[in-house]
């Protein structure tokens, strides 16, 4: 069932996004070659826990032969989609890394994946995490009262395909609130579902996952880490946003 949040639950959202924000711009101070993506974890974890909040993923239960999720963040390097779990890998020049990280706060879940630059990448990468971008805020445009779910979905994959880029399909956005993840699914392409209407209130986490190659992924032998199949880059975005009777609002962000 899809939850409308009162104006006092979207405030307790908000400042799980601001704390999520907050986790992320201290990742991108510290993403540079040499680095490693445990390390990321830890700075994450301790923003997290010092404002007052816990982790989202951490302890989290994906497949059902998978273990438990063993981190506060997802750190998916180069071709890896999303769910890369931190470890010792040492990041290196050239690389793209993409940060999806969740905080629950009051109660409640924010949600927010950004891709970034590890020193200095090539132009085609570049252009992939521009693009991604761009695909998350052409659906927000569409995140308005009246409007349908997928007319979000149907701008981003406009997008990404007019850039020359596909959509992963079997990893979607999502609905959020006291749960991290709530109805309704909110696809990155066009499906035979149209969805429900889009009603004030309504909290999505909408995130493009977008491919330099072609859709298709495969997972590892973890369980989690979700790559490309044909081994290309891919760029995540995404944010918490809320529905109003006006312009959508991003959750996920710092005043």
């Amino acid at each position: 069932m899809i939850t409308i949040k009162s104006k006092s639950e979207l405030e307790i959202m908000r400042k799980a996004g601001e704390i999520v924000a907050l986790a992320h711009e201290k990742i991108k101070e510290a993403i540079k070659p040499g680095v490693t993506t445990k390390e990321l974890d830890r700075i994450a974890e301790e923003v997290i826990i010092k404002s007052g909040a816990t982790p989202s993923f951490k302890g989290v239960r994906g497949m059902p032969d998978a273990p438990l999720y063993p981190a506060s963040i997802c750190a998916s390097v180069n071709d890896e989609v999303v769910h890369g779990i931190p470890g010792l890998r040492v990041l290196n020049d050239g690389d793209i890394i993409s940060i999806d990280i969740g905080a629950f706060y009051g109660g409640f879940h924010a949600d927010a994946a950004r891709t970034h630059p590890v020193g200095k990448i090539s132009i085609e990468a570049e252009r992939l995490i521009m693009v991604t971008m761009e695909c998350f805020y052409e659906g927000l445009k569409q995140a308005v009262f009246g409007n349908r779910i997928s007319d979000i979905s149907a701008a981003i994959q406009v997008h990404a395909e007019k850039n020359g880029y596909s959509v992963v399909r079997e990893y979607v956005g999502h609905g959020i609130g006291r749960e991290m993840w709530e109805p309704p699914q909110i696809p990155n392409f066009r499906t035979r579902e149209r969805g429900p209407r889009l009603q004030p209130g309504m909290t999505l986490a909408v995130e493009p996952m977008i491919n330099a190659g072609r859709y298709e992924i495969k997972i590892d032998a973890n369980k989690w880490t979700v790559r490309t199949l044909d081994g290309s880059l891919s760029a995540h975005y995404e944010n918490t946003l809320a529905v109003t009777d006006g312009e959508p609002v991003i959750l996920t962000k710092l005043d």
